[in-house]
């Protein structure tokens, strides 16, 4: 019987330690503010964006912070506004372009380079 016991209140230590050490990540209200990238705080508006980097852009961008923004062509560029800014594209959102959003193709421009380039590296590698 106190085997059965000792068991049980194992687990219901275990329980209870859990909860408390996991109850302040549930607790948190705004999930987006914990990991932000520069450009988050434009977020909603990429309007914004488009209008900062109008005259004071000298291309080609050079960054050392990934600051991606998503471009209405698909692409995903790191260095931010500036960056699209430099190749004459407008900014679709803030952030990450969605995968599989690369072209209007079967398959996306950014996946069809990996596609190509990771065979030639290993192939170089075989040299």
């Amino acid at each position: 019987m106190t085997n059965f016991l000792h068991t049980h209140l194992k687990l219901i230590l275990f329980s209870v330690i859990t909860t408390l050490i996991f109850a302040p990540v549930l607790a948190i209200e705004n999930a987006d503010a914990i990991i932000a990238l520069p450009s988050s705080q434009n977020a909603k508006k990429p309007a914004a964006c488009s209008e900062k980097y109008k005259d004071s852009v000298s291309c080609p961008v050079s960054c050392f912070r990934a600051d991606p923004v998503c471009g209405v062509n698909g692409i995903t560029y790191w260095c931010g506004c500036a960056e699209a800014h430099c190749a004459g594209v407008e900014v679709a959102k803030i952030g990450f372009c969605e995968v599989g959003n690369g072209g209007s193709g079967l398959l996306s421009g950014q996946a069809f380079l990996l596609v190509l380039a990771v065979p030639y590296v290993y192939w170089d590698q075989l040299k």
